[in-house]
Formats: structure tokens, sequence, C-alpha cells
């Protein structure tokens, strides 16, 4: 097995294992939504932002943190290169092409 198909393989079931949980949750939340609602009319709801603002405005950070974190390793190998010469294997680009 080469080292970027046992790679590949480890990426895929991790996607996968993620998926799963996500699933899980998806449903946990739907069977707690269900209990809620029946006491819904007893509780007070504090005013939140909607949903859809809270998962744009997240999205939004979380991709300015990658950014910055890929940034940040593309400075560390390009620092560390002098140690690294002769040594050098294509890298893939942006986005997973070679």
């Amino acid at each position: 097995m080469t080292e970027s198909h046992s790679t590949g393989q480890v990426s895929s079931d991790l996607l996968d294992a993620i998926r799963k949980s996500q699933d899980m949750v998806v449903d946990a939340t739907k069977r707690l939504v269900e209990t809620l609602e029946s006491v819904r009319s007893s509780v007070q709801v504090p005013d939140l932002p909607k949903p859809e603002e809270y998962v744009a405005t997240l999205y939004n950070f979380t991709e300015q943190l990658l950014d910055s974190q890929r940034k940040f390793a593309e400075g560390m190998i390009e620092a560390t290169k002098p140690l690294r010469s002769g040594q050098e294997r294509p890298v893939a680009e942006k986005g997973g092409k070679k």
C-alpha cells in the first residue's frame, strides 16, 4: 500500500466517522426538539440571533481561521526549507491538485 493510498484511506475513514456522528447529533436534536415542543409555552426563550446568522458568522470565522493556519503552515514549510534541501517531492497545490 502506498503512502498516499494509506493516507487517503485514513482521510476517507475519518470523514465517514465524522458524517456518521453528525447524523447521530442531528437525529438526537430532532428528538430533543420534539420533546421541547411539548413544554414550549411554559419556557421563556431569550432573544437570540437567527440560526442562519449564527451559522454564517461561525463559518466565516472558521474560513478565516483555516486560511490563517494554511498561511502559517506554508510559512513554516518555507522557513524549514534549508533543512530539507535535496529531499523535496512535488507538493499538492491548493485545492488538492498536483
